[in-house]
């Protein structure tokens, strides 16, 4: 990366994570394991019923990389107007050798609030990665991260009634960043799964849509690009389990969904690059699905959930589209 690219990408993640986190309004918990729980963040200066906007962070998977780090974005899209969940879920956690594969135990969530600290699972060869230092935490466990996923979507409606009754599950609005874009983007296509899966659901989730940013979204060319330092094959269990589980959570693979999805991306993005969601809205458009595509120039992988930074407007001007 040239000099200047590198001084602008490094900023930027300097900038999305100098925000202090934002404690929720409530909590709520969709399972018995400590990460299987939902922060909510109620509206501001809004009466009457809003729509909900759910919230699934990134972090490649990785157990350091908690929801902590998003809660800024999640307390901005609240005062935008909007009820927000924000959903935790167990990550993998255990060290592996670089070439490995393998699951992950779970390990104890991190709260990254220190300038770069969520940035570096999405940097290969940074910490978090499995880079030439040889270990470092696994990305995602299976079947776990699914499951909890679909326990939080699945569980949702019963808990935004008694946490944030605000806000009104009927215009519900998935959106993620990075790693958890690729979940925003799995959560909305349950219905398009094998049907041998546990996590099929017989007909499309009640969303108003998804907005999907900086998304993991096709397995195959981030592998490719060795996004986040062969990330995906991690979370899918390693090299000999990557080609049998991918149809089950390849978002790529998963289409159509019949469900109103937009991809926000940064043109300049080096951890999740364009020719990921790009790959994804061709297979779309190959489904007979249009899939809309917001290119923002200059931009990297952090403004999206930087709410200092004009490209989180655009992302809650995306989402506000699709929800209102």
């Amino acid at each position: 990366m040239p000099d200047d690219a590198a001084a602008r990408a490094a900023a930027e993640e300097e900038s999305a994570f100098s925000h202090p986190a934002v404690d929720p309004d409530a909590t709520a918990a969709y399972g018995d394991h400590p990460d299987q729980v939902i922060d909510f963040f109620a509206p501001h200066g809004e009466s009457g019923r809003v729509p909900l906007v759910v919230v699934l962070h990134g972090g490649a998977w990785r157990a350091p990389y908690d929801r902590a780090h998003i809660s800024p974005f999640a307390d901005y899209l609240a005062r935008r107007g909007f009820g927000v969940a924000s959903v935790e879920y167990r990550r993998g956690g255990a060290a592996i050798p670089a070439q490995g594969g393998g699951e992950g135990s779970a390990g104890a969530p991190g709260a990254p609030g220190a300038p770069g600290a969520a940035g570096a699972a999405g940097s290969t060869g940074a910490a978090g990665s499995t880079g030439a230092a040889g270990a470092g935490p696994v990305a995602g466990r299976w079947p776990d991260t699914f499951d909890d996923v679909a326990a939080a979507m699945d569980a949702l409606p019963a808990l935004v009634r008694e946490a944030l009754p605000q806000a009104d599950p009927r215009r519900m609005v998935v959106t993620g960043h990075s790693a958890g874009g690729h979940l925003a983007l799995w959560a909305a296509a349950r219905h398009c799964l094998p049907a041998d899966s546990s996590w099929y659901l017989d007909r499309p989730a009640p969303l108003r849509g998804v907005v999907a940013l900086a998304p993991i979204a096709d397995f195959a060319v981030a592998e490719k690009l060795d996004v986040c330092g062969g990330a995906c094959r991690q979370l899918l269990g390693g090299e000999g389990e990557f080609a049998a589980r991918q149809p089950y959570v390849d978002p790529s693979l998963l289409l159509p969904t019949g469900i109103a999805t937009t991809l926000v991306q940064g043109r300049t993005d080096d951890v999740v690059p364009q020719a990921v969601a790009e790959a994804y809205a061709d297979a779309a458009a190959k489904a007979g699905e249009v899939v809309g595509l917001t290119l923002l120039e200059e931009v990297g992988h952090f403004p999206l959930i930087d709410p200092a930074a004009d490209a989180c407007a655009v992302v809650a001007e995306e989402i506000a589209q699709l929800a209102w």
